[in-house]
């Protein structure tokens, strides 16, 4: 499916992300090449809200830039795929082996900003990521490593403790909290389709 039909299709949660979806469809209508970084305005970034087994504790990862705790993801870089780009980096971010795609669409979406920062050696200005996340499953007994150029630590949390982890209030108060609202509603309409 392309990447406009994708966004289209997708129903926002709440505000935000009815107004981030109408900001994406108008970049997407731009024309301009949003699946690389060579677009230093804007581009698409693939997130992963990652779970264990119990549904009560997420993977987080300290990251250096941001010099804080934060979900696992990165920039698609070409890759318009945004399953196999979140899947790609939370094993590359975290080391984990036993990963499974809870929700076959969008989970959440979210135009996060980035502010200007050096990375290995090279200024980046302040940009735009145009960021969708999908919900994973990983089995909390695998063991996790850090991505030394990336981030400096992996750890489960408790839902609670991932939100109040991150140093980011914007994080905290509108993409993590919504991640565990939109959790907590995702698998009580499961157990009642099971019902």
């Amino acid at each position: 499916m392309k990447i406009r039909e994708l966004i289209q299709n997708y129903i926002p949660y709440n505000e935000q992300e009815e107004n981030d979806k109408q900001q994406m469809l108008r970049w997407i209508d731009t024309g301009l090449d949003l699946f690389t970084r060579t677009n230093g305005m804007a581009h698409f970034t693939s997130s992963a809200w990652v779970v264990d087994q119990s549904h009560t504790k997420v993977l987080m990862a300290y990251h250096n830039i941001y010099h804080s705790w934060s979900w696992l993801g990165g920039h698609n870089d070409g890759d318009e795929d945004f399953i196999r780009v979140a899947e790609k980096e939370v094993r590359e971010e975290s080391g984990v082996q036993h990963l499974q795609l809870l929700y076959p669409d969008i989970f959440s979406l979210e135009i996060l900003t980035v502010d200007g920062h050096e990375k290995r050696g090279v200024y980046v200005p302040s940009h735009l990521h145009l960021n969708l996340t999908y919900l994973f499953e990983a089995d909390i007994h695998d063991p996790v490593f850090v991505k030394a150029d990336e981030n400096s630590a992996v750890a489960w949390f408790t839902k609670n403790e991932a939100v109040q982890k991150s140093s980011e209030p914007w994080f905290q108060e509108r993409i993590y909290t919504k991640l565990n609202d939109k959790l907590e509603d995702y698998f009580a309409k499961k157990e009642c389709g099971s019902k």
